[in-house]
C-alpha cells in the first residue's frame, strides 16, 4: 500500500516538472483565431488565460512587471482644514503587459483591441498611500486588451486623502497635497511603476476638466519618485504634488473690508474734541461693535492653527483698546488741568515750549520767581513795576484800605497764575493727544503693511 502511494507521488512530481519545463520553454502564447467571428469572440479562446488571473502574468518570475500609471483630476470636492483632509475625484489609468495574451490581427478579422471584464484579469494592486477611505470602485468595469498583450484599465475614484494644510496665510494660502501611488504587496523585485503620460499632459488635461465646489482652484501638478522602505522591503512609488489655491474674495469682502472700515472710523474718532467727553463713549461703542463682528465672523475662520488673519484681528482689537486708553489718559489730564492743576515741572515746560513754539520766539531762561510758568514778571497780570509802587506812601488812614487792596491784588495774581497753569496743562494735553494719535497712525500703518507683505509672499 505504501509502495503504491509512493509511485503515485512520483508520477505527479514528474508531471509537474514536465509542465513547468514546458512552460519555461514556450515564450510565446498565441491565441487561436478560430474563436474570432462576426458575432463576437468565443470566451473559450481566452479561457486558459482567464484561469491564470490569480497569478502575476509573467513568463519568468524574476522579471518585474512594469505598470505605467496616470490620472486626471476631475473635481476638488472639499478641503477640510480642521481634519486636514482633501476630497477629490480622479480618473485613474493603468497600463501593463500580459505575455500570455497575443493574437495576429490579420488572421483574426482585423481585430486589434477587445474589452474584457476586470473579473477575468489580473490587476495590479496600486493604491493611494494618503487615502483615508476604502476603494469604492464600481463593479463590472472592463479593460482594453490589445493584440500585443497590453492591458489598459481606467477606473473612477473618490479619494479622501490626508493633506498637511498650512493655513498661516489664510485666506491667501496655497496648499500642496500629495497623492502617492504604490503597490501594497509587490516590491521592486516584482513590480516597477512608470508614467503613462508626462506630468505636463496630466496637468493640462486636469485643468481642462477639473471642477471645484467652493473656494478652491486648481493650479498644477508636479511629481517625485522616491522609493518607500518598509522594514527590509523596498516598494516603488510615484508621488504627485497637487497645488491648489483658495479664492479669497469671500473673506476679503466679509472679513477684511468691514474690519478696515471699523479701524478707519476708530482713527477718525481722534478728531472729536477731547473736552466734549463724547470721544470715550464713541470708542467704547466701536470696540463693542468690533467684538460682535468677530463673534459673527468666527465661523468663516479656520478652527485649527493660528492664521495670520487672526493675528491681524487681534492687532486691530489691541489698537482699538490702546486708542481707548489714550482717550482715558487725555480726559484725565484735561480734568486735572481744569480742577486742580499742579505746577508744571521746568523740564516739561521747556519741552512744551520746544514742541509748540518756533525756536527764535521761545525764551531761553526763566526767572526764579516764576519758574513754574516760564514768564517774566512784567507779563503777569496785576503785577506793577517797583517805581509805580513807591511813588506814593500811604497815610495812617489809608493803611487798612491798602491792606484790603493788597489782599485783593494777591488773590487776583494767584487766580491768574492758576489760569495760566490751566492753559499750560490744556496745551500739554492737546500736544500729547496729537503725539499719541500720530504714533497710533504710524503703528497702524506699519502693522497693516507688514501683514500685507506677509500675505503677498
Amino acid at each position: 500500500m505504501e509502495v503504491g502511494w509512493s509511485a503515485r507521488q512520483g508520477v505527479l512530481l514528474c508531471l509537474t516538472v514536465s509542465l513547468l519545463l514546458q512552460g519555461r520553454a514556450n515564450t510565446t502564447f498565441t491565441i487561436n483565431c478560430s474563436g474570432f467571428h462576426q458575432d463576437g469572440v468565443d470566451p473559450a479562446a481566452f479561457q486558459a488565460i482567464f484561469n491564470q488571473k490569480a497569478f502575476r502574468p509573467v513568463t519568468n518570475y524574476s522579471i518585474p512587471t512594469h505598470v505605467n500609471i496616470s490620472f486626471t483630476l476631475s473635481a476638488i470636492l472639499e478641503v477640510d482644514a480642521q481634519l486636514q483632509l482633501l476630497t477629490s475625484f480622479l480618473w485613474f489609468n493603468m497600463i501593463w503587459a500580459n505575455p500570455f495574451i497575443s493574437w495576429d490581427p490579420e488572421e483574426c478579422d482585423n481585430v486589434n483591441k477587445l474589452t474584457v471584464t476586470t473579473e477575468n484579469l489580473w490587476l495590479p494592486d496600486i493604491f493611494i498611500v494618503e487615502s483615508m477611505n476604502v476603494d469604492q470602485t464600481p463593479e463590472g468595469l472592463s479593460a482594453y486588451v490589445t493584440s500585443d498583450g497590453r492591458i489598459a484599465y481606467s477606473k473612477p475614484m473618490r479619494v479622501t486623502s490626508i493633506c498637511n494644510l498650512d493655513i498661516f496665510y489664510f485666506p491667501f494660502d496655497q496648499q500642496n497635497c500629495t497623492l502617492t501611488f504604490s503597490s501594497f504587496l509587490y516590491t521592486v523585485d516584482s513590480m516597477l511603476l512608470g508614467m503613462e503620460k508626462e506630468v505636463w499632459e496630466i496637468k493640462d488635461t486636469s485643468q481642462d476638466v477639473v471642477r471645484t465646489q467652493g473656494e478652491w482652484e486648481f493650479l498644477g501638478i508636479s511629481k517625485a519618485t522616491p522609493r518607500m522602505v518598509v522594514g527590509s522591503s523596498l516598494f516603488d512609488q510615484i508621488m504627485f504634488y497637487v497645488a491648489i489655491r483658495r479664492k479669497p474674495n469671500l473673506y476679503v469682502i466679509n472679513l477684511l473690508v468691514p474690519s478696515g472700515f471699523l479701524m478707519a472710523i476708530d482713527a477718525l474718532s481722534f478728531y472729536l474734541p477731547a473736552e466734549s467727553g463724547n470721544r470715550a463713549p464713541f470708542k467704547i461703542t466701536l470696540l463693542l461693535g468690533y467684538n460682535v463682528f468677530l463673534l459673527m465672523m468666527n465661523k468663516l475662520l479656520p478652527s485649527s492653527g493660528t492664521p495670520l488673519i487672526s493675528v491681524y484681528f487681534a492687532l486691530c482689537l489691541s489698537l482699538m483698546v490702546l486708542s481707548l486708553l489714550e482717550t482715558v489718559f487725555i480726559t484725565y489730564l484735561l480734568h486735572l488741568a481744569t480742577t486742580q492743576p499742579p505746577p508744571m515741572p521746568g523740564w516739561l515746560h521747556s519741552l512744551l515750549l520746544h514742541c509748540t513754539c518756533p525756536r527764535k520766539c521761545c525764551p531761553t531762561a526763566s526767572h526764579k520767581g516764576n519758574k513754574g510758568l516760564g514768564l517774566p514778571p512784567a507779563q503777569l497780570p496785576g503785577l506793577k513795576e517797583p517805581v509805580e509802587l513807591v511813588e506814593k506812601s500811604p497815610g495812617p488812614g489809608e493803611a487798612e484800605v491798602a491792606g484790603g487792596l493788597g489782599w485783593t491784588r494777591a488773590q487776583r495774581e494767584q487766580e491768574a497764575q492758576k489760569q495760566h497753569r490751566v492753559e499750560l496743562w490744556v496745551q500739554f494735553s492737546h500736544m500729547m493727544d496729537t503725539l499719541l494719535f500720530r504714533l497710533y497712525l504710524l503703528f497702524l500703518a506699519s502693522s497693516i503693511l507688514t501683514v500685507i507683505g506677509l500675505w503677498s509672499t
